[in-house]
């Protein structure tokens, strides 16, 4: 599961908490130009919750 230095940092600073709110991840998805899938990955490898999912994605 290797994903990009700045995706999973991103990840990092838009879930300070350890949780990531859908919403947020589709937004970090868009800005990035990235799937939402590579959104996951990144979460899942920092151990970061994504939280209120809209369209049960995650």
């Amino acid at each position: 599961m290797d994903v990009a230095t700045h995706i999973l940092e991103a990840v990092k600073k838009a879930a300070p908490d350890g949780r990531l709110k859908c919403k947020e991840a589709f937004r970090l998805a868009e800005e990035l130009q990235i799937s939402i899938a590579e959104v996951g990955k990144a979460a899942n490898k920092l151990g970061i919750k994504i939280v209120r999912c809209q369209l049960g994605c995650f």
